[in-house]
């Protein structure tokens, strides 16, 4: 990958924050300097970050759910972006600490800033941790699109987070985390795949291939308050969604199963 121009740099509140053009990956949004995403892939983490949880939720034919999403983190817009694609859904609430995250990535990708317009969006910046103990029995979905666990994602490692999280949560609702890699940070993934294992009915560790992210692959913690995450797979009442480059019911069910390594680590010893 060949940096061809520094597009633009700030120093927020809270971190540096920087906007690359490159060859051949496209824009490219780099955060206290690790890769936040890029044009190229950024769709194999958004769509599985957002997908998964939203596919997992039941949807019974009276009530097509889910309807209130609340996105933690995701100040870019590429998770929300995908949220949006859902016509069922009537409320989405975002919040990220740092607004010139929003302000810098919605100036280089048209397709993110049009998500902070569509009318069912609120968008919040504040604390999202202290947002989410408001809450009770409130969204069916929530998704927490972190950066890695420093710095204004240092509340997101601890489990009093979590039990906000089940408490700002409705009956069967579910909720995913960026879970970082499975290759370079297997014990920091099994703490916290342990904390949320202790609340959730349900709990569960799934990846997705990004090149550009540190080993190949980055991963996510599943909780659910009642379905396993493909329990409900395919009765979500919205069979189609536009414009998708990696999510499939293929690759839901698939991206749960685990190397071997890390299936001993988090399930325990099994055969083949």
């Amino acid at each position: 990958m060949t940096t061809k121009n520094l597009l633009e740099e700030t120093n927020s509140e809270f971190q540096n924050i920087k906007m690359y053009d490159t060859d051949p990956v496209g824009k490219m949004m780099v955060i206290d300097g690790v890769i936040q995403y890029t044009d190229y892939d950024n769709a194999a983490y958004h769509e599985m970050i957002v997908h998964v949880p939203m596919q997992a939720h039941p949807n019974p034919k009276s009530h097509p759910n889910p309807k209130k999403v609340l996105i933690i983190g995701g100040g870019d817009g590429g998770a929300l972006a995908e949220v949006v694609k859902y016509d069922n859904v009537e409320e989405v609430v975002i919040c990220d600490i740092d607004e010139m995250v929003s302000k810098i990535a919605s100036k280089h990708n048209e397709r993110f800033a049009a998500a902070y317009k569509d009318p069912r969006v609120r968008a919040l910046f504040q604390d999202g941790a202290k947002l989410v103990a408001t809450f009770t029995d409130y969204f069916d979905v929530i998704i927490i699109d972190c950066t890695d666990f420093y710095g204004p994602a240092a509340p997101f490692a601890r489990k009093e987070f979590y039990e906000s999280i089940h408490n700002a949560l409705a009956k069967d609702g579910v909720m995913s985390i960026q879970a970082e890699s499975l290759y370079f940070h297997r014990d920091f993934i099994t703490a916290l795949y342990k904390q949320v294992e202790e609340i959730f009915s349900v709990a569960s560790y799934y990846y997705t291939l990004v090149p550009t992210y540190p080993s190949g692959t980055i991963g996510f913690v599943f909780g659910s308050k009642t379905y396993g995450p493909t329990e409900k797979l395919g009765e979500n009442p919205q069979k189609e969604l536009p414009d998708l480059d990696y999510y499939s019911y293929a690759m839901h069910s698939g991206s749960f199963a685990l190397p071997k390594f890390m299936q001993n680590k988090l399930y325990g010893p099994s055969g083949l």
